[in-house]
């Protein structure tokens, strides 16, 4: 199974675009979005070309492939245009032995990890600040924002496949790669 995972789209129907050209691209099986789906939240600044309805139709018209999570600025309201569920906290994905635990960031992450095994994964964005790293005995990654970077990070997403993330720009070059299966 091929997961193209994103996060913090914000409402940007310009990177929301650009988003799903690169799934396309990526022939991946599923996308895994990490909340922070329509609304940009008061503490950012509007994206480039706003406009979530163009961003609900264009993610409406691929439902079937999307799994989803709730971000802190997802609502019930949210849920009433989307075609796939968007209010879970948090979803579990299988690799071998290992969980990854995806969820939005503003709930569970490394100050308040959820219950892991060695080896296992925590994966959030909200940050909107990418991250591959191991911290103590497990790992942590983000794909940063879509829409918004922070820390001068590029608009990206990730790709996971056989136990490797890929973390990608939406041009598709790669910035790093980080391998769960050598931990």
């Amino acid at each position: 199974m091929k997961y193209f995972i994103a996060s913090d789209i914000h409402g940007s129907a310009y990177y929301c675009k650009q988003l799903l050209d690169a799934y396309k691209k990526e022939n991946a099986n599923k996308i895994l979005l990490l909340g922070d789906i329509l609304y940009h939240g008061p503490r950012n600044d509007l994206p480039t070309e706003y406009a979530p309805k163009q961003v609900i139709a264009m993610l409406n018209n691929i439902a079937s492939d999307i799994l989803c999570v709730r971000g802190n600025c997802d609502t019930e309201v949210d849920q009433l245009v989307l075609d796939f569920p968007v209010l879970a906290d948090y979803c579990i994905l299988n690799h071998g032995n290992k969980i990854i635990f995806a969820t939005h960031g503003h709930h569970y992450n490394k100050s308040n990890k959820p219950k892991l095994h060695k080896g296992d994964v925590l994966l959030h964005g909200h940050t909107h600040i990418p991250a591959c790293e191991q911290i103590d005995d497990f790992h942590y990654l983000n794909p940063g924002s879509v829409s918004i970077p922070k820390e001068n990070s590029h608009h990206g997403y990730m790709i996971f496949e056989d136990g490797i993330f890929v973390w990608k720009d939406l041009n598709g070059q790669i910035i790093q790669t980080f391998d769960i299966n050598k931990f």
